[in-house]
């Protein structure tokens, strides 16, 4: 009889933490994600990340925080949201304190990432008098240039790409010019409203944004020399692309370009268990994911856990091994 007891009691034992992580496993999760502005590419994926945790785990309470990328980058590091949207060059920036981060932030985790290809677009109006950046240097023509918001990859770049060009920000505004840091709607819109004569942002292509605003103006797509593509790499880690021809209906050639990749983040504090439910969700949910903005289009299991610069998460790591996507 006692050895009866006994013998039940051990069983218990070993079952009950089995059922424990069982019901972890499956446990609803408690998450926020910093993005981008509403309505923007940004908030699209990362509310349709959200939506694959629902769907996983139900119950599950998932928040959209509009945000900036800069901020994002801290906000995960701080602990104070769980996720975050960042060019991975961005966040390698921040891993080593470079601006525009005071120190270096060094508990980021990379989770996977979302765009593979968020391409340098460079768009000039049609009638604003831009030929090319050799005639601005040249004639030092002030120019209104319309970039993305401060504290982001996609301003930092359209910074580098005017000083590889030989046109820094002050020197455009000594001629008489003006660089405006703004969303990329409001940036699109003020090119309408002949306010700005180029506007430089990292997005997929085709970009719904851009092919809609250009129903309504004339543009051309500018590509970059190889010279300042060279720069853009050994400055900020962007590789070369080509936009192919007819990306756009104005488009008729292939245009020359760069490249930056977006990734969702974490802090290394997030349990493993967290960072793997994620991972899991989106791997299960790709063809949701795929159809939710062209700036995921492209991933396929592989590509989401190509980060660098970046770490991935441990949890995130063993995701991918036990689902065969890493060797």
């Amino acid at each position: 009889m006692k050895r009866t007891i006994l013998a039940a009691t051990l069983a218990l034992a070993t079952a009950v933490p089995a059922m424990l992580a069982h019901a972890q496993s499956n446990a609803p999760m408690k998450v926020t994600l910093a993005g981008g502005s509403v309505g923007g590419a940004w908030s699209v994926a990362g509310n349709a990340i959200g939506e694959t945790l629902r769907r996983e785990y139900p119950n599950t309470s998932f928040t959209y925080e509009p945000g900036r990328e800069q901020s994002n980058i801290l906000l995960v590091s701080q602990g104070r949201v769980q996720l975050g949207i960042a060019h991975a060059q961005l966040a390698g920036r921040a891993l080593a304190g470079g601006e525009p981060f005071k120190q270096p932030v060094t508990n980021l985790r990379a989770i996977a990432v979302i765009d593979p290809q968020a391409a340098m677009q460079v768009f000039a109006r049609k009638g604003s008098g831009f030929e090319s950046f050799e005639q601005v240097r040249r004639d030092r023509k002030p120019i209104s240039v319309a970039l993305n918001q401060r504290g982001t990859m996609m301003a930092l770049a359209g910074e580098e790409l005017l000083a590889a060009n030989g046109i820094p920000v002050k020197d455009i505004e000594a001629w008489g010019g003006k660089v405006h840091y703004v969303a990329y709607n409001e940036g699109l819109e003020m090119m309408k409203n002949k306010q700005a004569d180029l506007i430089v942002n990292l997005l997929a292509f085709p970009s719904g944004q851009v092919a809609s605003a250009t129903r309504e103006m004339q543009v051309q797509m500018v590509g970059l020399s190889p010279d300042v593509v060279g720069k853009l790499d050994k400055s900020l880690g962007m590789v070369p692309v080509e936009v192919p021809a007819k990306t756009y209906d104005f488009q008729p050639a292939a245009v020359p370009s760069t490249t930056a990749t977006v990734v969702l983040l974490a802090s290394a504090s997030m349990s493993d268990e967290d960072a793997g439910k994620i991972v899991g969700a989106m791997l299960k949910n790709m063809d949701f994911l795929k159809q939710s903005h062209a700036m995921m289009r492209h991933l396929d299991p592989a590509s989401l856990a190509r980060v660098a610069p970046l770490a991935l998460h441990p949890g995130a790591e063993k995701a991918y091994r036990a689902a065969g996507v890493l060797k």
